[in-house]
């Protein structure tokens, strides 16, 4: 091997070689011997060297792999991916995941089951399978179910999107989306510029595929455009990953002169822009603005839209509407990811839809979500006094900004059984920060209340006390 490793193993242990291998070697990784996008040994090479067969030192790496502690390149071979990746495909977790010991959960930006149409939602399915019987549960072409497409073609034009139909992709979730397009366009090394703090589940599948990703910060009109430029003067910008409406987890959105500036730069500088719309109905305030998609007419813009966060995140839904030069590609990927989107949930909310239940959910969100934020707003400023924050004027979002570490005050309220997401999540590496993003979505006011008055109590307490965690 070019490089040793101190990797050793005992052939009379009853732990098997493979494991022990693989734990090894994320030894290596945590502590930082092996480090981010380092190239490990080859199968061979390995083998040879601690005097096992391949086929142990395979199994470990595979491990390594399922981990997401090490991603492969055909041809090439097993590549580290570091802590900053691990971090960020932890805390994508910790933003799906239930505690049971939780008793009041601001953490997760997620919709409210109660709100869920459900009686609705079964009797469209209920529909969908006396209509169209087992074809209902056959697979759909890549692409997705034709019908669907029309009726998001049409849902699309309504904010300004002329799109032909055939460059709608049906995606299942935004999460997959964003790995469709990734594998679509980036190579390993390609460079990837995105908000700071952003949405590092992105973060974690453009870093598989290799790529550098660049932060760039963002400001309450946006992506700070002198910063961005000079990042793309500099360096060859494949992909520029935005949220124009209610940015998590700032909840800033984008002024039209800034996205007007950003299609400039795109043009200018020859990169694509993806804009993540995962919440743009839910506006109570002000006007809808416009994705940034509706003014691209040279298709720099990939426009990746889901259902999960403002309908029924089990559904799995969404779609993306890309460059006609890419929509082959990207239907190619996503044959190969799962062939299709479940037909049964494409044929229900195609019927959804087309019945206007659609629109009339929205308004029953926006009613819903408006009432909660404003009770929100309002109770900070009177009674929370500690706590600065930019009202996003729509979403389920607040940032929020104490002058303690948000890491040591999310680590307090949770021993009191609050959730906070720290500001550091949202970050590409490890950082000390005062921000920290405030989910309401899925509270009632009555827990609202006692969750920002129970912050009140650990803040002063902590405050009294002399901790050193203030900033």
């Amino acid at each position: 091997m070019k490089k040793h490793y101190p990797i050793s193993v005992n052939k009379n242990s009853v732990e098997p070689l493979y494991v022990q291998v693989f734990e090894e070697l994320k030894k290596l990784i945590e502590i930082g011997t092996l480090k981010e996008n380092e190239k490990l040994p080859s199968i061979r090479e390995l083998s040879k060297s601690i005097g096992v067969n391949n086929v142990t030192v395979v199994n470990a790496y595979r491990m390594l792999e399922q981990e997401g502690l090490v991603y492969s390149k055909v041809g090439s071979g097993t590549f580290v991916r570091g802590k900053g990746i691990i971090k960020q495909e932890i805390e994508l977790k910790r933003e799906y995941k239930i505690n049971e010991d939780v008793k009041i959960n601001l953490s997760n930006s997620m919709p409210n089951p109660n709100y869920f149409p459900v009686e609705e939602f079964k009797n469209v399915i209920n529909e969908v399978l006396d209509r169209d019987g087992g074809f209902a549960f056959t697979y759909q072409e890549p692409k997705g179910y034709f019908p669907l497409r029309e009726s998001l073609r049409e849902y699309s034009m309504e904010v300004g999107i002329e799109v032909n139909i055939n460059d709608i992709n049906i995606i299942s979730g935004a999460q997959q989306g964003i790995d469709i397009i990734s594998k679509t366009l980036l190579k390993f090394g390609d460079n990837v510029v995105v908000e700071c703090p952003t949405y590092t589940g992105a973060v974690a599948v453009f870093r598989s595929r290799g790529a550098n990703v660049i932060e760039v910060p963002i400001e309450r009109d946006g992506i700070n455009l002198e910063v961005l430029e000079d990042v793309v003067k500099k360096n060859k910008i494949k992909l520029l990953y935005i949220m124009t409406n209610f940015q998590n987890p700032t909840g800033y959105t984008y002024s039209e002169d800034t996205k007007l500036s950003l299609i400039y730069l795109a043009n200018k500088y020859g990169f694509y822009i993806i804009e993540d719309d995962y919440m743009s109905e839910l506006r109570f305030y002000g006007e809808n603005t416009l994705p940034i998609k509706s003014i691209d007419k040279n298709n720099r813009v990939i426009y990746l839209k889901s259902f999960s966060k403002i309908f029924m995140p089990g559904i799995r839904l969404g779609y993306i509407i890309s460059p006609n030069n890419m929509s082959m590609d990207i239907q190619s990927v996503k044959y190969s990811t799962d062939i299709s989107t479940s037909g049964l949930m494409q044929r229900a909310f195609d019927l959804y839809i087309r019945k206007r239940l659609w629109h009339k959910h929205i308004s029953f969100l926006v009613e819903k979500y408006k009432d909660k934020y404003d009770f929100v707003v309002e109770y900070i400023k009177e009674n929370v006094n500690f706590i600065d924050f930019i009202e996003p004027k729509g979403g389920i979002n607040l940032w929020c900004r104490t002058d303690m570490d948000s890491s040591i005050y999310a680590s307090l309220l949770k021993d009191e059984g609050i959730t906070i997401a720290p500001g550091s999540a949202f970050y590409l590496d490890e950082i000390n920060t005062n921000y920290f993003r405030m989910s309401f979505g899925t509270c009632s006011k009555e827990e609202l209340k006692f969750a920002l008055d129970k912050m009140g109590e650990v803040y002063f307490r902590s405050k009294k006390g002399n901790i050193f965690n203030f900033i």
